[in-house]
């Protein structure tokens, strides 16, 4: 197109896209450019704010690093981490929260009733439930990677202090779907707001602070598998989590206890806990693989 205007720029772009591009890719790149061409017109985009994204994009660049993305952060806090984990959600099941820049791959093989305390300081918690079918048949044999931050609000992988696994576990799931499990009440954190992205939030009013959370992975054959994490139903970030994360079916209810005697046998440190702890029941319902599942990675 030889006189390319403001109304008819986008026409243009279309037309340059080649018709034996890969179909997916012509439609998201499509749209795309739409979108934005239609967000500068609607809000008569000046030069020095053009740059001004441009500049924080590039800032990104220059901080990220193998530990550290900027841009995830920035999919993060714009919410577009957990739009797209609720947009490929299934509508049965226990829904997907983001990712995080935290997991590791690697952590220990754990029985069922595996105590992770060790050496951690902080609330005492028995964390457990079951694998489940939308029907509500357990899942035998599901596979759980489980990680949280320690009671100082770091990721083993943040902080030297800690063991390499660090309240980290691998666990499979028993003959009733059940998976067990002693901890520490993780703490809420803040995202990283040194860099573009905490300049981004500082400049429109937000904190950075997470509500507390324990993530999950959780796999079985012939279903989709889970990406989440479930929150406490106390904590003060509930409603204002820095990336989105929370949704009402993933909110855990923290119950006090003072008898540990009722607790199952097979848990590692029944006989250890203190006189006041807490436990959490939580279960995963997944649903089944439709063949076109994929691992979410926000």
């Amino acid at each position: 197109m030889r006189t390319v205007s403001k109304d008819n720029i986008t026409e243009a772009f279309l037309g340059y896209v080649a018709k034996d591009t890969d179909p997916r890719l012509k439609f998201v790149l499509e749209k795309l450019a739409t979108h934005l061409h239609d967000f500068v017109r609607e809000t008569q985009l000046t030069h020095s704010e053009w740059r001004k994204g441009l500049e924080l994009l590039y800032a990104a660049g220059e901080i990220s690093t193998p530990q550290r993305n900027e841009f995830i952060l920035l999919s993060d806090v714009l919410g577009l981490s957990s739009l797209v984990d609720m947009v490929n959600s299934p509508d049965h099941g226990t829904p997907s929260s983001v990712l995080g820049p935290f997991h590791v791959l690697g952590a220990p093989d754990v029985p069922v009733g595996v105590d992770l305390i060790g050496d951690n300081k902080g609330v005492p918690v028995v964390v457990g439930g079951r694998v489940l079918t939308p029907e509500g048949e357990p899942i035998a044999g599901a596979e759980l990677e489980i990680w949280q931050t320690a009671d100082n609000g770091l990721y083993s992988n943040q902080d030297e202090a800690q063991a390499e696994y660090n309240l980290r576990a691998h666990m499979t799931s028993d003959k009733d779907g059940r998976y067990l499990f002693s901890t520490v009440r993780p703490a809420p954190y803040t995202v990283p707001d040194d860099g573009p992205v905490g300049e981004l939030l500082h400049a429109t009013g937000r904190h950075p602070w997470r509500p507390s959370h324990l993530h999950f992975i959780v796999t079985a054959e012939s279903h989709r598998p889970l990406v989440t994490e479930v929150f406490p139903s106390d904590d003060e970030y509930l409603d204002e989590d820095a990336v989105f994360g929370v949704r009402e079916q993933l909110v855990m209810e923290y119950q006090e206890r003072n008898d540990a005697s009722q607790l199952p046998d097979d848990l590692e440190i029944k006989g250890r806990l203190p006189s006041t702890f807490y436990v959490v029941d939580f279960d995963f319902v997944l649903a089944a693989d439709t063949g076109m599942s994929q691992l979410l990675t926000s």
